[in-house]
C-alpha cells in the first residue's frame, strides 16, 4: 500500500476523530486511515462518569457520530489493530495484524491510559479504572451489585464517580490525599466547594488520605482508616501518556509526552501529535502545554487535522475543563503555572467565580453559573 499523501491517524479516541473530521472539512482529499487500539468507533467519554454511570443514557448516547459517518467521509476505521512500530524513514506504520501501512501525514493521537500506583492489590481484576466504554460498563455493572464503594483520588473523574455511585444508593467513600479535593489546582476556596458539593450529595471524604493498598480485591487500606469492606473499589489516580510508540521510532519526547510546535508538528517530517500525549507548543503562553482535557484534545485533533490538510491553525486557546458535578457545573480555564491569589467572588444564589492571579495578572478562573466571567477571564488569558 504505497501512496504518499495518505493520512493516517493513530487513535481512535476524541483527538483522531476530530483531526480525520478536520482534515475533510479542511478539504483534504487523500485517503484517511484511522488505527485504533478500542474495539469501538470513537465515542464520548465524559458521560461514563455521570449520566452513563447512573444509567440516564444508554449505549446509543456514546458514539460522537452515527455509524455511516466514517464512510461517507470517506475514514476507513482499523479497530482493535494497535499500531506497534512507526518507520519515519519509510513513512509507514505497522500494527499487531501485520499491517504495513505508508502515510504522506502521521497523527499520533494515542491518548493515555489510567495509572494503577505501586500499591499491594492495585491490580488486582476486580479493583476497577475509568477510562473507555467497556472500563465503563464494567463499572455500572460493578455498580448494581454493590452496596458501598471507595475511590482513590478526588481528581475530577473521582468527583464525578462519586456522586453518581451516591446518587445510585451506594456508601461512596472518597480518598483524597490533600487536605482539599483538588486543592493544588483550584485552591482553597475552589476546593471548599468541591468538598460542600460532595457531602450534600452523601459522599464521605476522607482528606489527608492515601490508598495503602487492596486485599482480595475488596478491603482498603488507608493512612488513616486501617480496613475499609467494601463492594467496589474504582482507582481515580491520574493518567500515562502513551509516548513510547513515538519514543521508539525516535521522535522527541519530554515528560513523557511527544514534543510538538504550535501546528501539532514533531520533529519528525510528516509526523504530527495531539492530545493527552502531546507536550505541544502554545502560542498565546509561549511555551509547550501538557494537558488531558476533553475540549482541549478536540480543539488539538482539529488543528493537526488541518495542518495536514495544508490549512495554517495554531494552538493559542487556554487550557481549560468543564465538569458536572451532579447537578452543578464548572467551568475553568488556566495557563496551570501556578498563582499567589484566588479572589472568591460569591454571586446570586450557589454561583460563584474564582479568579486567579499571579503577580497581579490573571491567570485562571474557574466559574459555576457565571458564563459571562468565564468568558471574559478566558479572553483575558488568551489576549
Amino acid at each position: 500500500m504505497v501512496r504518499s499523501d495518505r493520512f493516517v491517524i493513530v487513535g481512535g479516541g476524541p483527538t483522531g476523530h476530530a483531526a480525520a473530521d478536520a482534515y475533510r472539512k479542511a478539504g483534504g482529499e487523500a485517503e484517511v486511515f484511522l488505527l485504533s487500539t478500542d474495539t469501538e468507533p470513537p465515542y464520548e467519554r465524559p458521560p461514563l462518569s455521570k449520566e452513563f454511570l447512573r444509567g440516564e443514557v444508554g449505549e446509543d448516547a456514546l458514539p460522537l457520530e452515527q455509524p455511516g459517518f466514517y464512510r461517507e467521509h470517506g475514514i476507513e476505521l482499523a479497530l482493535d489493530d494497535p499500531v506497534i512500530a512507526l518507520d519515519t524513514e519509510k513513512h509507514t506504520v505497522s500494527t499487531a495484524s501485520g499491517r504495513t501501512v505508508s502515510y504522506g501525514h502521521c497523527l499520533l493521537a494515542t491518548g493515555a491510559e489510567p495509572v494503577r500506583p505501586k500499591l499491594p492489590g492495585a491490580h488486582h481484576p476486580a479493583v476497577l479504572t475509568l477510562r473507555s466504554a467497556a472500563s465503563g460498563r464494567e463499572l455500572r455493572s460493578a455498580a448494581k451489585n454493590a452496596r458501598s464503594a471507595v475511590i482513590a483520588g478526588a481528581g475530577f473523574i473521582g468527583c464525578e464517580a462519586a456522586i453518581s455511585l451516591s446518587r445510585l444508593g451506594l456508601q461512596v467513600t472518597l480518598l483524597c490525599p490533600d487536605e482539599l479535593p483538588q486543592y493544588r489546582r483550584l485552591g482553597a476556596a475552589g476546593g471548599r466547594k468541591l468538598l460542600h458539593w460532595l457531602k450534600s450529595e452523601g459522599v464521605s471524604v476522607l482528606t489527608g488520605t492515601r490508598l495503602l493498598g487492596v486485599d482480595e480485591g475488596y478491603r482498603v487500606r488507608t493512612e488513616l482508616v486501617p480496613m475499609l469492606d467494601t463492594g467496589l473499589v474504582l482507582l481515580a489516580t491520574g493518567i500515562q501518556p502513551r509516548f513510547e510508540l513515538a519514543e521508539r521510532a525516535g521522535i522527541a519526547v519530554s515528560n513523557g509526552r511527544v514534543c510538538a510546535d504550535e501546528h501539532m508538528r514533531t520533529s519528525a517530517a510528516g509526523v504530527l501529535a495531539a492530545g493527552d500525549v502531546a507536550f505541544a507548543y502554545n502560542a498565546a503562553a509561549a511555551r509547550p502545554l501538557a494537558v488531558e482535557h476533553w475540549d482541549d484534545a478536540l480543539r488539538m485533533g482539529e488543528i493537526a487535522g488541518r495542518t495536514a490538510a495544508g490549512v495554517r491553525d495554531e494552538w493559542r486557546t487556554p487550557p481549560g475543563f468543564r465538569s458536572l458535578l451532579g447537578d452543578r457545573g464548572l467551568k475553568f480555564a488556566a495557563w496551570g503555572d501556578g498563582f499567589d491569589d484566588a479572589e472568591l467572588v460569591q454571586h446570586d444564589d450557589e454561583a460563584f467565580t474564582i479568579w486567579y492571579r499571579r503577580e497581579g495578572a490573571v491567570v485562571g478562573v474557574l466559574t459555576h453559573d457565571a458564563d459571562e466571567d468565564y468568558e471574559r477571564g478566558s479572553a483575558k488569558l488568551s489576549a
